[in-house]
């Protein structure tokens, strides 16, 4: 009887070895394994939603996955916006950072603002800031310095006052409708002022803080000015077809700073391409990805302006768009 206990106690211990033995090796595989790759995290973060930038993320995110990134493959992008909201930017940026991610694409000065100053580390790429040095985005253009560089949507002023004379050359006072508090607006509007001292014009302006604002700011200028200027600004960009509405019943011409004000009604421009525009931001961020620092990627400025036209907003308002105007735009919007 003994020996049958001692037996079988032998046997248990037998059994509990082999099965340690097994759970140490099962243990010994899973270390040696390496553990999966983790994607790459890009938060996309746009100020408001308006044609000018959904084209430019649109085109951003195509191109990146051209260049090898594929949203779901081997990226993750998480796009957020911020509904124009200042409170809202600054929450979806500390979320990027918390979280970190390893690029945060901000679209439009606001929001590369917000996004830079939610962290030193993170790579910020910005797209469509006009004046990033002015916004105090980065130290110069050729050398950014820090986590930070991108694209500028810079427009000239002048050349869109150029233009507005060939189209419109009675025009002698002009309106400037713009945000006060978009950095990137206020630049391109003192080189309008600088345009129209050396022209013999006059501005004036009205301002607006959001969106609910423009109609009014509108009307007021349609009493005053021969024409409404406004920059590529998101708070009017987004509000476009008001500003329209507004000046085509006064029978003002309104001339804007991109080629998606004058689809949503806006006369004439002579911008940049926004598709390009974020394209070049998506091969700055490819650089990125594969190991450039970000504060030595010199700021990309779009050099390449072209006419668009606006021809049921010129018959609206009763303007005959000159022949040879017609034949240099690349596109015309009916």
């Amino acid at each position: 009887m003994k020996r049958a206990v001692s037996i079988t106690v032998s046997l248990l211990l037998a059994v509990m070895l082999l099965v340690s033995a097994a759970g140490c090796s099962s243990a010994g595989d899973n270390a040696s394994q390496s553990p999966a790759e983790e994607q790459i995290k890009i938060g996309i973060v746009q100020i408001v939603e308006h044609p000018s930038l959904n084209t430019i993320r649109e085109a951003f995110i195509d191109h990146l996955a051209e260049l090898g990134y594929k949203d779901g493959e081997n990226i993750i992008i998480d796009y957020q916006n911020a509904q124009n909201d200042q409170t809202n930017l600054k929450t979806i940026c500390q979320k990027f950072s918390n979280n970190r991610y390893d690029m945060i694409v901000a679209i439009a000065t606001p929001s590369a603002q917000a996004a830079v100053g939610e962290t030193k580390e993170i790579p910020v790429v910005f797209s469509a800031c006009t004046d990033p040095v002015g916004s105090g985005l980065v130290d110069s253009l050729e050398k950014p310095g820090g986590n930070v560089t991108g694209t500028s949507d810079a427009v000239s002023a002048e050349q869109i006052m150029e233009l507005a004379m060939r189209i419109t050359p009675n025009v002698k006072t002009i309106g400037a409708l713009y945000n006060s508090g978009e950095t990137n607006s206020i630049s391109v509007i003192n080189d309008l002022k600088e345009y129209a001292a050396k022209n013999g014009l006059t501005v004036v302006e009205a301002t607006v803080s959001n969106s609910s604002e423009v109609q009014q700011a509108t009307a007021s200028l349609a009493g005053k000015a021969d024409a409404i200027f406004s920059p590529i600004d998101n708070t009017i960009a987004s509000a476009m077809p008001v500003v329209a509405q507004v000046a085509n019943q006064a029978k003002i011409p309104v001339y804007v700073g991109a080629d998606s004000m004058v689809k949503d009604g806006g006369l004439a421009t002579c911008g940049i391409n926004y598709v390009e525009l974020g394209q070049e931001t998506a091969n700055i961020a490819a650089q990125i990805l594969e190991g450039a620092n970000p504060g030595d990627i010199p700021v990309k400025t779009m050099k390449d302006m072209q006419i668009y036209l606006n021809k049921t907003t010129a018959d609206a308002i009763g303007v005959t768009i000159p022949e040879d105007v017609l034949n240099e735009a690349v596109e015309i919007f009916e």
